[in-house]
């Protein structure tokens, strides 16, 4: 699978400080789907959940946008 930055992408990655080698072993060890894809995931060293928003079409994997997600994220089975 092909992994390429949207200009978006790189942006943010750069702003909040997440190395994009992060980035790309989050989606290598993520289930993506052809489409539109969203992964949420926890990152050494970045104290907030990271959001990754990714479109897969034909075995390339294009990151549209990533930023760590500055509310608490609960699971709402748990309240």
């Amino acid at each position: 699978m092909r992994i390429q930055f949207s200009r978006h992408a790189k942006r943010r990655a750069r702003l909040y400080k997440l190395p994009e080698s992060l980035i790309e072993q989050a989606l290598l060890g993520a289930k993506l789907i052809e489409g539109e894809n969203t992964i949420l995931t926890n990152m050494p060293g970045i104290i907030y959940p990271v959001k990754i928003v990714i479109v897969l079409e034909n075995q390339t994997a294009t990151i549209i946008t990533n930023y760590p997600m500055k509310k608490a994220h609960h699971n709402e089975s748990s309240l």
